[in-house]
């Protein structure tokens, strides 16, 4: 099968076959990312480190991909993209390499501040506003949605069967002559490697046309739009930051003494789900429209995690959790695809920047926050604020733009 064929199978129709390349890239990541998400917090155990410890590195970490993204949308149009994405992939690979070799709170902290390390189930890495702007370049009006769905499609479906692999270290454990730590180390070391591809995979791409990079701008016309959006979107951030993948992986080792292979098992299936609804995203969002799909979804998710942080059961929490993430990633698709309808297309990087940004930082507050009160004993107190929040999120979402619709052209 030739690569144009396999790039058609890949993309929607009516959208440029060289996005078959972020689809992958995307893939790539989310394997990665899904794996280090729930191995993370049992790695930092394993080194010694407590919840707080746990908590302030998922905030540095997070701290630091906004800085990255800030500087990218401050600095980034004197670069072509293709260097970039090589750059991006270079700190991955220096992040895993980093903690598959160090041991000590001070520098994993440093290594978590300069790279590329995900605790969250989402994308919030510098990789982000330069993989959208460049699906919003290849594609258009319905096209785009179904673009942007089957990008979030790929990081679920990847970051599934990657936390099923989170499993990995306590099977090779105790089927071969190699520590349990050994084998978490050898998981940041296939990180790298995973860096390395992407490396590879940008390298080759095409280069970037003076047309493309000509058109991009500066916020100008749709300022005032990007920046109610960005502050709105700060504070579902900052609600999804107190419950992170790996704090989530903490709180159910903590609340229920889950193991590692469990809760491998459990994020595996939470992955299905998630990647499920955001493939069900693009047809209900053509119907009902991207901020009816965004709000009337979110909703119930955010109730089902509440319910679940009172469950007096592993079992009853984890039905909850599950509900819960059959809903909660349908917002994700429609949430990009939403910020690139209503900008004008020379402004879509800079609207990317602006809008992943202030949600970078607010979700740094977040893990920290949740580390003081899970070492305080007060392990039902995160789910509950995230949930509540979210919640007023969606509702002050509804009001402030029931009445903006997505521009006519593009």
């Amino acid at each position: 099968m030739s690569r144009a064929a396999v790039a058609s199978w890949i993309v929607p129709g009516g959208v440029d076959a060289g996005a078959a390349r972020v689809l992958v890239a995307r893939a790539l990541r989310g394997f990665g990312d899904g794996y280090v998400a729930v191995l993370l917090p049992a790695y930092l155990l394993a080194l010694g480190l407590g919840e707080l410890d746990i908590g302030i590195i998922g905030t540095v970490t997070l701290f630091g991909s906004a800085i990255a993204t800030l500087a990218l949308g401050a600095f980034g149009n004197r670069f072509a993209q293709r260097k970039l994405f090589a750059f991006a992939a270079f700190l991955m690979i220096v992040t895993g390499v980093g903690f598959a070799g160090l041991s000590s709170f001070w520098p994993l902290l440093m290594v978590a501040f300069f790279g590329t390390l995900n605790p969250s189930g989402g994308d919030v890495s510098v990789f982000l506003p330069l993989e959208h702007a460049r699906l919003a370049a290849a594609s258009s009006g319905a096209a785009r949605t179904s673009l942007f769905a089957r990008y979030s499609l790929a990081g679920s479906l990847a970051g599934a069967l990657g936390a099923l692999a989170a499993a990995l270290p306590d099977w090779v454990s105790s089927h071969a002559p190699l520590g349990r730590l050994d084998c978490m180390r050898a998981m940041f070391f296939g990180y790298a490697l995973i860096g390395t591809t992407m490396l590879l995979l940008y390298r080759t791409a095409p280069a970037d046309s003076r047309q493309s990079l000509a058109k991009q701008a500066p916020l100008g016309e749709s300022r005032a739009i990007v920046l109610k959006l960005a502050g709105l979107f700060s504070v579902d951030a900052f609600a999804g930051g107190l419950l992170v993948h790996s704090l989530l992986a903490l709180w159910l080792f903590e609340r229920f003494g889950m193991s590692l292979a469990a809760a491998a098992a459990f994020f595996f299936w939470t992955g299905l789900l998630s990647a499920g609804s955001q493939l069900a995203a693009a047809p209900i969002a053509q119907r009902f429209g991207l901020l009816n799909t965004m709000v009337f979804t979110h909703i119930p998710s955010s109730v089902f995690l509440i319910i679940a942080a009172l469950a007096p059961t592993l079992e009853v929490a984890l039905a909850f959790l599950l509900l819960r993430s059959a809903l909660s990633q349908m917002d994700v698709p429609t949430r990009s695809a939403y910020v690139m309808a209503v900008v004008t297309p020379a402004e879509r990087p800079a609207a990317a920047s602006f809008t992943a940004v202030p949600r970078s930082l607010a979700a740094a507050a977040g893990p920290a926050l949740t580390g003081m009160l899970f070492s305080a004993g007060a392990l039902a107190a995160p789910l509950i604020a995230c949930g509540a929040l979210k919640i007023g999120y969606d509702l002050a979402l509804l009001y402030a733009f029931r009445k903006t619709a997505p521009r006519l052209e593009d």
